[in-house]
């Protein structure tokens, strides 16, 4: 599905990736792990077009990112990759329905059409009831749990999570944890997840470890 050839990225003097190679599965959950500063998250943003390398090609099902231009690349990221971060980064001022179907609304999807998959979505993820409350008004993981399902409004091909349970208490972050692998069961869902938590990367399909720009393991349990 994605394809990662010899990735290397630079921030001034500093040698972030040294030289990646990675493909990414269909249908599977791959944790990325190790230690602060190893390049995980830098990997992942560029995996997910939003970083560029300094060296080396990212391919989606045989189409070189880097041949797309400004707007081919926004449309590609909107339709196909999800994101999930850490703080979920809704916006304060729309409810959760309308922050689960803004990326519907960018893409020019009918707003009927994008409000239906977002009431399927907040029943699958149980916050169907707190569809019309502000991000103010729901606890971490309902946030979590809008910003999960907005990354799934446009049925994207991969999701990307950055330390997606970093921000919440243990039972929330377990909660969410099991809601990856039912997404990925129900929906088919492909997800690559960087993570410090080794409860949820040792129970993965596959927990990739990068250590000073490199991968240092790479344990495929099942795909």
């Amino acid at each position: 599905m994605l394809q990662a050839r010899n990735l290397h990225k630079y921030y001034g003097q500093l040698h972030v990736l040294k030289g990646i190679d990675l493909d990414i599965e269909k249908g599977a959950i791959t944790t990325i792990v190790g230690p602060s500063g190893a390049g995980k998250s830098t990997l992942l943003h560029i995996l997910g077009t939003l970083d560029k390398p300094d060296k080396g090609t990212v391919s989606f099902e045989g189409v070189d990112l880097q041949t797309l231009n400004e707007k081919q690349l926004a449309q590609f990221r909107n339709l196909s990759i999800g994101f999930v971060f850490q703080f979920h980064n809704l916006l304060p001022e729309f409810t959760a329905l309308e922050n689960i179907a803004m990326p519907g609304y960018i893409a020019g999807r009918p707003t009927q059409e994008v409000h239906q998959r977002a009431e399927w979505l907040a029943e699958m993820l149980g916050i169907a009831h707190r569809l019309s409350h502000k991000p103010a008004e729901l606890s971490g993981g309902e946030q979590q749990r809008v910003a999960v399902a907005r990354a799934l409004i446009n049925n994207p091909a991969i999701v990307f999570a950055d330390e997606p349970s970093g921000n919440l208490d243990t039972r929330n972050a377990e909660e969410l944890h099991r809601l990856f692998f039912q997404l990925r069961d129900k929906l088919g869902q492909t997800f690559v997840i960087v993570t410090h938590n080794e409860v949820l990367a040792n129970t993965t399909d596959r927990k990739i470890t990068i250590i000073d720009g490199r991968i240092a393991e790479d344990v495929i349990k099942s795909l």
